[in-house]
């Protein structure tokens, strides 16, 4: 990856659940909605996340790439709107908003 870009792993598209059970299939028109991701790689300019993280992001500003036969996104460190670490202190939220 080169300078601030992030190589993320898109959580699957497919069905969900609704906190009430609810089967929710993967055609269902949705509003705007962030989503969730796993970061696989960073550029050497990211500062604020690494390999492993969760990331939020914007699902309609994204570039797909195929890499190997597995479909990541490509996304600017600005795009990103929240980072989940497990690297974090115990007692924070793991959360950089």
């Amino acid at each position: 990856m080169l300078n601030d870009r992030i190589l993320v792993d898109l959580e699957s598209d497919g069905e969900r659940r609704s906190t009430g059970g609810i089967l929710i299939p993967a055609t269902a028109q949705m509003g705007k909605r962030l989503a969730w991701g796993e970061v696989v790689a960073v550029g050497p300019n990211v500062r604020s996340m690494e390999p492993g993280d969760q990331v939020l992001f914007n699902p309609e500003d994204r570039y797909e790439v195929e890499v190997r036969g597995t479909d990541y996104l490509i996304l600017r460190e600005r795009d990103i709107h929240a980072v989940a670490a497990k690297r974090l202190e115990e007692g924070s939220t793991g959360l950089y908003l």
